[in-house]
């Protein structure tokens, strides 16, 4: 079975690894996530990253004890929504996911939005600094945060997430964002990393180098998103779409491959941006 790299994750006091490419469930009902966590880890998916506001957080659960793997052998993810914004609300929040997980400890919790109009992210943060002290998560990060929202972290509270999951992929690569985070530590995590399958798979510079290396376009921007180093959660429901997704790591993209992707940006979205969304 192939073996999936690690990325260092910070732990205030370490580091733990994180898997590089991971399996994503957003948008996958509970009643079908059961099957497709179970697809994803025979095939060698070992980190399965989902939400509250997924409402599959019971059918992960349900996957992972039906699974023959030991806990330790997973690494798993879920976040807090923007309405258990606080820190009380945080805490109690967490309660019920990990209810739902079926799980003792987590080993990754992310604030879902910043949501800066609510103005609660500090002191949810500060919830999550809490519950990684008390070791009932290992690592805690965030998501769709822009450098204002982490230096504010950073400013109040004296501590950086260990990660940031964005928005990310060949059209929208937040060359700036990840130079923060490459300057403090932070780890660059990509959702929708193939643009919720638009236009940029239909991309002549993606097609061009995916045949290069006889792979598909999607195969292609996958590994593209491990050579520039960022964490990458794709997500399916097809059996035959999961594998495709993990069967990655027999090639690497070469230096002109990679300096013919970084033109491709042009601050497309296909979700909210986090300065807005509330």
């Amino acid at each position: 079975m192939t073996s999936v790299p690690n990325l260092q994750l910070s732990t205030g006091s370490g580091t733990i690894d994180i898997p590089q490419l991971g399996f994503g469930v957003w948008q996958v009902p509970d009643d079908e996530v059961d099957a497709a966590v179970a697809t994803a880890l025979e095939v060698g998916y070992r980190s399965i990253d989902t939400a509250r506001l997924y409402g599959n957080e019971e059918g992960v659960g349900r996957a992972i004890a039906a699974s023959d793997l030991a806990r330790d052998e997973l690494f798993v993810t879920t976040k807090v929504w923007n309405d258990d914004h606080g820190f009380d609300s945080t805490l109690t929040a967490f309660d019920a996911s990990m209810q739902r997980l079926g799980l003792d400890v987590l080993d990754l919790f992310l604030i879902h939005w910043p949501t800066p109009a609510r103005d609660k992210y500090v002191d949810t943060w500060k919830a999550l600094l809490k519950l990684r002290d008390d070791g009932r998560v290992r690592a805690v990060g965030v998501c769709n945060f822009e450098v204002e929202h982490l230096q504010r972290l950073g400013d109040e509270t004296g501590e950086l997430p260990a990660i940031n999951q964005v928005e990310l992929h060949p059209y929208l690569q937040q060359a700036e964002l990840r130079e923060f985070h490459a300057a403090h530590g932070v780890l660059t995590e990509a959702w929708s990393p193939l643009a919720s399958g638009g236009d940029v798979l239909d991309d002549d510079v993606i097609r061009g180098i995916a045949d290069k290396h006889g792979v598909t376009p999607a195969q292609a921007i996958l590994r593209w998103h491990l050579d520039v180093g960022n964490v990458v959660i794709p997500k399916s429901v097809t059996p035959s779409r999961i594998a495709e997704n993990f069967d990655v790591f027999g090639f690497r993209l070469d230096d002109d491959d990679l300096a013919a992707i970084t033109p491709l940006d042009r601050g497309a979205r296909t979700g909210p941006d986090p300065v807005q969304f509330n």
